[in-house]
């Protein structure tokens, strides 16, 4: 099961320029019955955050969105190719779908995919 996360808030120019309502995306994998958030920071790095209940909850507050797939994470993801947090969590969710760029576009082909 993958949790992907969508966030409003950016510190990136580029997303806050061609990037509409959703300017940022998260995958949350579970790791060792660990939820462990991959924070996109910028190309060849990529954070592991573990994070627990209490702190998606407080995610939500913060005007975060989360959605689940059900669909088994790439167990070794390739992150050395990733120039975005949507090309890092399409490689994770194994998306193959290379007109997906923005969190928007990600978004809106999640149902469409039928892996909801």
């Amino acid at each position: 099961m993958i949790i992907i996360a969508f966030s409003k808030k950016t510190s990136k120019i580029l997303p806050r320029i061609l990037c509409r309502k959703w300017r940022h995306v998260a995958p949350i994998v579970m790791e060792n019955n660990k939820l462990m958030l991959y924070q996109f920071i910028r190309k060849n790095r990529v954070e592991k955050i573990p994070l627990k209940m209490r702190d998606i909850k407080i995610l939500m507050q913060y005007g975060w969105v989360f959605y689940t797939i059900k669909s088994e994470p790439n167990k070794k993801p390739n992150f050395n190719n990733a120039w975005t947090c949507v090309q890092m969590t399409k490689d994770i969710a194994k998306i193959k779908n290379i007109w997906i760029q923005t969190p928007n576009a990600l978004l809106e082909k999640i149902p469409k995919l039928g892996i909801f």
